[in-house]
């Protein structure tokens, strides 16, 4: 079905006591990337030039240390008998997106009253950036080969998989056996979900809807390919943790959008034009 080819190194570079890895490289090029392209577009719409990289600051390593507590919370019989400082130790594997969002989101909220701006606006302008960033991010995931979906079937390969660049293929042979490419997967769909938002925001819809179409669809995506990785969170033995905050997010989504329109919340459009 595969051939077996010695997966890629996932270190990056040595440097004595030193070991920088690929998952570390490619986040930080999706961090820079992100900052980047806010930067850029909060220019444009009036914000300070600095303001981004101001609320990264806070932001990256809350969002890390959220991200490390929703799965601690999640997976606690793994550190029963453990000793304390393993519940702390992100080097040994083990974040998650939504924890990391939910950190991110809160710190954003906090820091946009202290700087006395609109937390929509912060949040629109963000949303791609957030989506493109874990678009290239996902590519850490391939390289440390985690993230990944259960063995390929036979049709699965013959229809799919064999079109696939052999790199790919062979990175997702482990131990013999071929694994579903979702860290793949994910990163195609979040990647039409970057262009959807550049699209939508050229419509200029009302303030903070991008942000929260972001939710909306990059938790379809998530719902779907969640069912097909091997490594998911569960809420006592039973659902998939990321499924259930998929379905929960999309559902405020709809909800909010529908709020803030019929009670007429929203009287400024993304370009801060008046309706």
């Amino acid at each position: 079905m595969a051939s077996l080819n010695t997966a890629l190194n996932p270190i990056f570079l040595e440097l004595g006591p030193i070991t920088i890895y690929w998952y570390a490289i490619i986040i930080v090029s999706g961090v820079i990337i992100g900052l980047w392209l806010a930067t850029k577009e909060g220019v444009r719409l009036g914000l300070p030039k600095d303001i981004f990289s101001d609320l990264l600051l806070w932001a990256l390593p809350i969002a890390i240390i959220c991200a490390r507590l929703y799965y601690v919370i999640f997976e606690w019989e793994r550190f029963i008998g453990r000793p304390w400082w393993s519940v702390f130790a992100v080097w040994e594997g083990g974040i998650a997106i939504h924890g990391a969002l939910i950190g991110a989101v809160i710190t954003a909220i906090i820091f946009a009253n202290r700087k006395k701006v609109s937390f929509w606006k912060l949040a629109d302008i963000a949303a791609p950036s957030l989506i493109i960033g874990q678009a290239i991010g996902r590519w850490g995931n391939f390289m440390n080969q985690e993230a990944h979906g259960g063995p390929v079937s036979d049709a699965v390969y013959e229809n799919f998989i064999r079109f696939l660049p052999d790199f790919i293929e062979n990175q997702m042979v482990i131990d013999g056996v071929l694994y579903h490419p979702t860290f793949l997967y994910e990163s195609v769909w979040n990647l039409l979900v970057f262009g959807g938002l550049l699209w939508l925001r050229k419509r200029n819809p009302l303030r903070g809807e991008v942000f929260i179409n972001y939710v909306i669809w990059y938790s379809v995506g998530r719902f779907f390919i969640e069912g097909l990785r091997t490594d998911s969170l569960y809420i006592f033995g039973l659902l998939r943790t990321a499924q259930l905050m998929s379905i929960v997010l999309i559902i405020a989504g709809v909800i909010l959008i529908i709020y803030r329109r019929k009670n007429n919340l929203v009287d400024v459009k993304y370009n801060g034009k008046k309706v």
